[in-house]
């Protein structure tokens, strides 16, 4: 069980397959879980690498505040401990805030794919990310829309298990929810990777015109709408994926 250190505090990360390192980035309170759709098909020719944000699964969970420029520095953790030179960064929401600030401060990231995150913690609708949480009722309600819910109840099921298994709750999860809403990017022309912003048509939390003006003020950054709520990249994993793997596969030509 590979370990990194921020100081004090104890990170715990997974890596799998060999040839250039993914890292994919967990939103507020969400444990690894998050990336099953889509470790298998990028793990093999690629290294995923796949951590526990302070505050979830087999991470310390210090007492707060957090901040994305501390939580960048973990992911920095992370990268060092396991050797990592260059790394495309895979973030969603608060990971995707994670991976700007990382490729802003730190010399490893080579590409970014955000899905549904916004440039700022003003653009989000705080209301919205609460009713997300493991303990709100009807958590999850404003990750999936109604028809994804409906299709597959035995899903959710296990979403529910693992959600109860990793995420974070109380004040870990609150201490995600606030570095999200307090998050002000750095500049962000000054972030010159390749980056594609995913967003959901009908996402509670970051709204489309939030995640399209991100796409517009990154240099090489582009934008993509995609069916459904805030977790809108697992309700179309297949697809979502494939536009992943077809980035990875032009920038390691």
């Amino acid at each position: 069980m590979p370990t990194a250190r921020n100081r004090d505090v104890s990170l715990y990360y997974e890596a799998d397959g060999d040839g250039p390192t993914v890292v994919f980035i967990n939103d507020v309170g969400y444990g690894a879980w998050l990336w099953g759709w889509h470790y298998d098909a990028v793990a093999g020719p690629y290294e995923t690498v796949v951590w526990d944000l302070r505050g979830t699964g087999r991470s310390d969970a210090p007492a707060g505040p957090y901040d994305v420029g501390t939580l960048a520095a973990d992911l920095e953790a992370v990268l060092a401990d396991h050797g990592v030179g260059s790394a495309h960064l895979v973030g969603a929401g608060l990971g995707g805030m994670v991976a700007l600030q990382y490729a802003h401060q730190y010399s490893r990231a080579r590409s970014l794919t955000l899905y549904c995150t916004a440039g700022s913690g003003d653009a989000i609708d705080r209301d919205a990310l609460d009713a997300l949480a493991l303990n709100a009722p009807s958590s999850l309600d404003g990750a999936f829309s109604p028809a994804f819910r409906e299709h597959d109840p035995d899903l959710m099921e296990q979403i529910a298990g693992w959600r109860a298994e990793e995420d974070a709750t109380g004040a870990a999860r609150d201490a995600h929810a606030n570095a999200m809403t307090a998050f002000d990017a750095p500049p962000l022309y000054e972030i010159t990777q390749p980056a594609e912003v995913y967003y959901g048509l009908d996402d509670p939390v970051v709204s489309p015109e939030a995640a399209q003006s991100l796409s517009a003020d990154l240099p090489r950054g582009t934008g993509e709408a995609v069916e459904g709520r805030h977790c809108c990249f697992i309700e179309h994993a297949p697809a979502v994926t494939d536009r992943l793997l077809a980035l990875l596969d032009e920038q390691t030509e």
